[in-house]
């Protein structure tokens, strides 16, 4: 799957329809479902939303890594499963937005699409501008570094160009 990078802004029609932007919606053809998953994300007013293969995946992860009935399993399935709304493309790649995802979210009429990787997430411009700034002066303060994971022996991203050694040249 292609990565879901960078920011983009659509406007929100009366009837709460907004265009998936189209890098986004190809890089989510690989499942079954031609659409989203959206749910309010649980640490900020905005929407997490992501493909099928990764609801998928947060599903599994719910059941293997956390113990069947514990709290923190039944909370987090609260707030990711259980308010999930699977929204479909419509012919031009729009998505209908619940109202309770919209009122969650403060969105009118504007939305703000951001990559995440395997997910994005939808933001009231206003929002996000003012959560960007702090998640900036927090990794500041912290020093934040990433640790990276060994690169792929082949496929995609590994475009390396190697000489020619022969005793032809």
């Amino acid at each position: 799957m292609a990565l879901l990078v960078g920011r983009h802004i659509n406007k929100i029609d009366k009837k709460g329809r907004v265009s998936v932007p189209k890098v986004f919606r190809a890089a989510l053809t690989d499942s079954g479902f031609a659409g989203i998953y959206a749910f309010p994300f649980f640490k900020f007013h905005a929407i997490e939303a992501c493909g099928e293969h990764f609801m998928q995946r947060l599903s599994d992860s719910l059941d293997d890594n956390l113990d069947l009935f514990s709290d923190d399993q039944d909370d987090i399935v609260a707030i990711t499963l259980e308010n999930a709304h699977q929204l479909a493309f419509d012919p031009e790649g729009r998505i209908t937005l619940p109202e309770e995802l919209m009122s969650y979210a403060g969105l009118s009429d504007q939305a703000l699409f951001v990559g995440r990787g395997a997910r994005f997430r939808i933001w009231s411009p206003g929002a996000y501008e003012e959560n960007r700034a702090q998640a900036f002066a927090r990794a500041r303060v912290r020093g934040a570094t990433v640790k990276l994971g060994p690169a792929a022996a082949s496929g995609a991203g590994s475009n390396v160009i190697k000489p020619n050694l022969s005793e032809e040249d």
